[in-house]
């Protein structure tokens, strides 16, 4: 690590912003010296990118102030924050589909004046040398339809540096990455702090960035939590408890105890990419017949991508069979009337239809009379819902929303209950009531339950086995009472 150059090139002090009723972004200040590296983390919805748009013009901030090199840019137009000498490296690229990489290295050049825009040796040189130093060298004829993921993250480097900013901001860096390819990457992001530049690093995993920055500032709902090394921050009490959510209780049942031979689900070598972005890399998993079992992993790590894979609303390469019999070529519905059952992590329901008829839906497939059956069970595992019957679900709260969300999914008597974050933006009182809901489940019903949970203190409780999913790919596997001994220290 180079010693940082001349003091503070990025201060943002006060910074607030609010989106009518929410603020997004309270009072947020922190630094960022030449040749240094902090990293902004947090869960997903702490405000994280908020901060970084209101830096780079983006956003407007309703007060604080933003100074790079010393001079104030807070309310600046982007394109004049980018002369001034900042860059950003997106998540997403968005490259110009009909050039060639040079062309795009080219264009990032940004000319202050209509006459550079004709062709210019000088500005090709350049481009020329950045895409040598990012790795593209080999690929400058090429179009970014034909690259590889990877490449085309290293051309959106490649084209933040283009105008030499002394302020890079990178956004998300390791989503879709490999783990080769996220080291190769690491490597471009601490060669941007060895020319000196300060580099502020956004990402919501801790584990990810504990060994490329030199600090770290911790948000949580538009806050600052916690601030000093990564090693400092994944210790703090706080921090542990956002994403962790607590001290961690089980109550497993053994695997030996499920007597089916063949397991009732069973995933293998499962591969599903975005476009190039390979968002679960070669992952393994089986439940039994009766079994709970928890999958547990940050925020991107590829849960959902995971349970839409089984669900059969993505295609993959890889097997995903139930009781034996591939489920590949279903159709989600078929899926669905088969008994593999998912609640979406974004609800999803009917907003302007009320509780009953959103009920009503979900219990289409079976008979009116196994149908109010299982409307009074319900009404008796979620009591607030038959209070509620006659309300549209838009204008429930969040946690009356996620309990007619698992409702419906359970007037569908499914086989197979795939719960995707069940608990995100819940209270802790609602968050009580849903695992009873569970634990009652779990308890007199022959239910399988797959469960996909970043808050570990509300997924292992009702485990009989988890899955710790990372970066795409499954890096742990055991007994919940193994998870904290064996897992929990390197969760984070």
């Amino acid at each position: 690590m180079n010693a940082q150059v001349h003091g503070a090139h990025l201060e943002v002090k006060g910074l607030t912003k609010r989106f009518g009723g929410l603020i997004a972004v309270k009072d947020v200040g922190f630094s960022v010296n030449g040749g240094e590296i902090l990293g902004l983390i947090g869960p997903n919805g702490s405000g994280k990118s908020t901060v970084m748009k209101l830096i780079m013009g983006i956003e407007r901030p309703d007060a604080g102030s933003v100074r790079i090199k010393g001079v104030e840019v807070a309310g600046w137009p982007s394109h004049r924050i980018a002369r001034l000498g900042a860059g950003m490296v997106f998540q997403h690229s968005r490259p110009l589909h009909r050039q060639t990489v040079l062309e795009n290295i080219t264009l990032a050049l940004l000319p202050d004046k209509l006459r550079r825009l004709f062709p210019d040796p000088e500005n090709e040189a350049r481009a020329r040398a950045i895409a040598e130093r990012v790795g593209l060298g080999h690929v400058l004829d090429r179009r970014p339809s034909t690259l590889p993921f990877a490449d085309l993250r290293k051309m959106e480097i490649a084209k933040a540096i283009a105008r030499d900013p002394q302020v890079v901001l990178v956004d998300e860096p390791f989503a879709g990455l490999t783990s080769r390819e996220t080291a190769a990457f690491s490597q471009l992001v601490t060669d941007l702090r060895d020319d000196g530049r300060a580099v502020l690093l956004v990402d919501h995993n801790v584990k990810s960035v504990a060994a490329l920055v030199d600090r770290v500032f911790a948000m949580y709902v538009g806050e600052r939590i916690a601030e000093g090394t990564a090693d400092e921050v994944m210790r703090n009490e706080t921090v542990r408890r956002v994403y962790l959510g607590g001290s961690i209780e089980t109550a497993a049942r053994p695997e030996s105890s499920f007597r089916d031979t063949t397991p009732f689900l069973e995933v293998k070598n499962l591969n599903v990419f975005y476009g190039k972005a390979q968002a679960v890399e070669n992952v393994s998993i089986h439940v039994h017949q009766g079994e709970f079992v928890s999958v547990v992993g940050l925020n991107g790590a590829g849960k959902t991508t995971l349970f839409n894979a089984i669900s059969g609303v993505l295609p993959y390469s890889g097997e995903i069979r139930r009781e034996g019999k591939p489920l590949g070529g279903l159709t989600p519905a078929a899926i669905a009337r088969g008994g593999i059952v998912q609640c979406p992590e974004g609800r999803e329901l009917f907003g302007d239809m009320t509780v009953r008829e959103n009920l009503d839906l979900g219990g289409q497939h079976v008979t009116r009379e196994e149908s109010e059956k299982r409307m009074q069970w319900l009404f008796d595992l979620f009591p607030i819902l038959e209070q509620r019957q006659a309300q549209t679900a838009g204008t429930l709260s969040g946690g009356e929303q996620q309990m007619l969300t698992i409702a419906r999914a359970l007037m569908m008597n499914p086989a197979l209950l795939i719960l995707d974050e069940p608990t995100l933006g819940l209270a802790p009182v609602i968050l009580e009531q849903l695992s009873k809901a569970l634990e009652r489940l779990r308890q007199t019903t022959p239910i399988t339950v797959l469960l996909g949970e970043q808050n570990v203190t509300f997924a292992l409780p009702h485990a009989d086995r988890v899955y710790v999913l990372e970066h795409a790919r499954i890096v742990w596997e055991g007994d919940p009472s193994r998870f904290a001994a064996e897992a929990g220290t390197g969760y984070l």
